[in-house]
């Protein structure tokens, strides 16, 4: 009940949810991508989702929007040098023939991104149709296309999943891993199906060329999940979260919203995949200085002098730059209380979430979120980063 109570809440705060006066309109055509800035010499961390959306791929599809944020969590563990590195996701979907001939049946859907609003939006919004899976092609296109950062420190990381045979197409796999390793990036490859057979289908070749990790899965099993007492709670304090932001800008309003909406897909997938989305909120990672004010202020203690009133909500545009200096001093205030609170609750749920797998005893499930978890952790203490607790 307390659920459903919660869905309804989400459902009408988004449809209703705008500044007064101002329209409230946001569709991918008109997105504004952050990307990096390339003058920083922070250590990031650089994951390129390569997947099929074929017809035979929705379990894949559904796996990938039920890990998404648990994904995230596990990057957030990762420190280079006692600090947290700026971590960057793409999205890439290949074999769809809704999309060209010319085009290889390859598009890029987010380039390496911190919007993680953005990269759930476009996750969600995904179809499978048809099928010409070229994964050469799409390794080809991430590689050349994506901006992979330079410092040695990075890691940076490509994961292709799918179930045709590997090496279909007319850009061969075996260059278009060779390109990747010369830029120091790491080619992982998650069959759709048996072992065996994705070691016929040269997805083991891929990966081992690629130095890095094979996986099978059963891409049509449904993630399994262990509600916690404490996830009602982290719910209550998203909803206190999100009160502490104020959008400007000619997307803020949008924005704003599609925050909401991000966190009605993740409960539309399970109580905990929306606590996952919840901790990823409370962390670093989540930052949206492009719209969010505070978020702003927090990277730059003069930017209310800098922006236009214009570009504030209409309730603010009359304010002094004082009286909004002393309102987002209470929203930060405000927001890194309640990301404390969800810490601190999050830790319990893990704890809580351990304890239970162990009193089953159950396998670990070999879904796209594990296999993607336990390779990025393989892979971490490879390059010297150390782990801490989710």
């Amino acid at each position: 009940m307390k659920k459903l109570s919660l869905i309804i809440l989400l459902n009408i705060f988004a449809l209703n949810y705008q500044f007064s006066g101002k329209e409230n309109k946001y569709s991918l055509e008109d997105k504004t991508i952050k990307v990096r800035d390339q003058n920083t010499e922070e250590t990031r961390i650089q994951v390129a989702l390569l997947l099929d959306t074929s017809s035979s791929m929705d379990g894949l599809i559904e796996q990938a929007k039920s890990c998404l944020w648990n994904i995230i969590n596990t990057l957030t563990t990762l420190k280079y040098n006692g600090k947290t590195p700026v971590i960057e996701i793409a999205l890439y979907e290949y074999g769809n023939s809704n999309l060209s001939e010319a085009s290889k049946y390859i598009r890029q859907i987010t380039p390496l991104t911190t919007d993680l609003d953005l990269l759930s939006e476009t996750l969600f919004a995904l179809k499978t149709n048809g099928g010409y899976e070229y994964c050469g092609a799409v390794i080809n296109e991430a590689v050349k296309k994506l901006d992979w950062g330079n410092n040695p420190s990075d890691m940076k990381l490509i994961y292709i999943a799918g179930n045709e045979p590997f090496n279909q197409g007319n850009i061969s796999y075996i260059e278009a891993i060779s390109d990747a390793l010369k830029k120091d990036i790491y080619v992982n490859t998650i069959h759709c199906g048996g072992y065996e057979e994705g070691i016929r289908g040269f997805w083991k070749e891929g990966a081992d060329k690629g130095k890095g990790k094979y996986f099978t899965i059963d891409y049509n099993q449904k993630i399994k999940y262990i509600e916690t007492p404490y996830d009602f709670r982290i719910q209550e304090c998203n909803e206190k979260l999100n009160s502490t932001y104020i959008g400007y800008g000619k997307e803020g309003a949008a924005k704003q919203t599609n925050q909401i909406i991000q966190d009605r897909n993740a409960l539309n997938i399970s109580s905990s995949n929306y606590a996952d989305r919840i901790v990823t909120k409370s962390k670093t990672v989540y930052k949206n200085d492009s719209w969010d004010l505070v978020d702003r202020v927090k990277e730059d203690e003069k930017a209310i002098s800098k922006i236009n009133k214009e570009d504030l909500p209409n309730e603010l545009q009359n304010k002094t730059q004082q009286e909004l200096k002393e309102l987002v001093k209470e929203k930060i205030k405000q927001r890194e209380e309640i990301q404390k609170e969800i810490t601190e609750l999050s830790q319990k749920r893990e704890e809580y979430i351990d304890q239970e797998m162990k009193k089953t005893g159950e396998d670990i499930q070999e879904d796209l979120g594990n296999a993607i978890n336990s390779s990025i952790i393989a892979f971490a203490k490879e390059k010297g980063y150390s782990l801490e607790n989710k």
